[in-house]
């Protein structure tokens, strides 16, 4: 992946879900241009108050497990926390140190090794199909297994099939929940961003949760705009997640996600940056350049903010860059039915946009714009 330029992302409109480490992730892709809008999908319940958590705790204590599969650095960290705070850190380091041990990642080694305990193995790839394919029956068969979960919503599962693989293969299975989500604590917010992204409003959307992405698909159900965000998120709309977990809600609703070879978010930050760019290219119009944006247009670096109608115009006239679009369908696209409608339309388009140049009148047909690499049409005219 080339080196995105400092201000790549200039104009264009990213919506993040995360409710860890948003600012942060927000601050990263504004330093590179972008106008960033933000809504947490779901809200974290914290460890010390979750009693499922405290029960699993104590149950493993009394009943050490033979195999501790550990998922996520930050959980386990947690976990950790949670059993400091109700005295039992201890005893539970205790019992998980006899058991055999396996990390799926480093986030989680590094918490492990940091509690002293060590793992005997860590998938290359990070995934849980690949701890699947590592473990035996014989690991498994008549074992106590405990595997720290990546957290859910409601009834959602984080890693579909995980737990009943290890169980078909003889385990018995402690599942040990050691985040767990609810839905956000302002709802309103996420709807706004979800209607938001339902009609275009936006150049991105991002995941670093598959808890978050499944919350945002439930919401969007909710709200029954499935259908439309769907359809944009197939289109106008680039879907970016920071690994294939947190992909997977997604998938299942047939939205491919760009994510980084790295499952990090300055990772994520730099695909985007590399990705967005590359995907709606500046146009050459008329001596200029013209960056078209979910919410603005860029001209010449510049961002030109836009009024809805003067929007609409211009979208229309880049969906074929060069081609003329026809004055009944631009009126039809305002919603009148007065033909100088367009006229005074295309007039603030132009002024707007600061270069009346970049938009080229067919004589008696429409308007296009005045694309540097097409041939001048004879019956064109530039103002």
């Amino acid at each position: 992946m080339t080196s995105p330029d400092a201000r790549s992302l200039t104009g264009f409109t990213v919506a993040i879900t995360a409710s860890r480490r948003a600012d942060e992730f927000a601050a990263i892709l504004r330093r590179r241009g972008a106008e960033v809008v933000t809504a947490a999908a779901i809200s974290m319940v914290p460890l010390a108050d979750d009693r499922r958590l405290h029960e699993v705790t104590d149950a493993l204590v009394d009943a050490p497990p033979d195999l501790l599969i550990a998922t996520t650095g930050i959980g386990f960290r947690g976990w950790i926390e949670a059993a400091e705070g109700w005295g039992v850190a201890e005893s539970l380091l205790a019992s998980l140190g006899g058991a055999r041990v396996i990390s799926r990642g480093p986030k989680a080694t590094g918490a492990l090794r940091a509690a002293g305990l060590r793992e005997e193995w860590s998938p290359v790839s990070e995934s849980s199909e690949e701890v699947l394919s590592h473990l035996t029956r014989d690991d498994l068969d008549g074992r106590r297994v405990a595997v720290q979960l990546h957290g859910a919503v409601d009834d959602w599962d984080p890693v579909p099939g995980f737990i009943d693989a290890l169980t078909e293969r003889g385990a018995t299975v402690v599942p040990v929940p050691v985040y767990r989500w609810e839905p956000p604590t302002d709802l309103a917010a996420l709807d706004a961003l979800i209607e938001r992204v339902a009609l275009g409003g936006v150049d991105a959307v991002t995941f670093t949760s598959a808890p978050a992405a499944a919350s945002f698909l439930m919401r969007t159900d909710e709200l029954r705009l499935t259908d439309s965000v769907r359809c944009v998120l197939d289109g106008t709309v680039t879907t970016f997640c920071v690994g294939p977990v947190t992909a997977r809600p997604l998938e299942r609703i047939g939205v491919t996600s760009v994510m980084p070879e790295r499952m990090r978010l300055g990772a994520l930050a730099r695909i985007i940056a590399d990705e967005l760019p590359r995907r709606s290219p500046d146009l050459d119009v008329a001596g200029h350049t013209l960056g078209m944006r979910a919410a603005c247009a860029v001209v010449d670096g510049e961002i030109r903010d836009l009024s809805p109608n003067s929007l609409t115009l211009l979208k229309l006239l880049a969906r074929e860059p060069g081609a003329v679009v026809a004055r009944d369908v631009l009126l039809e696209s305002l919603g009148g039915d007065d033909p100088h409608v367009v006229e005074a339309a295309v007039a603030r388009l132009r002024s707007a946009l600061g270069a009346k140049e970049l938009i080229a009148t067919a004589v008696k047909r429409g308007y296009r714009l005045a694309v540097d690499y097409m041939p001048d049409d004879p019956g064109t005219e530039r103002p």
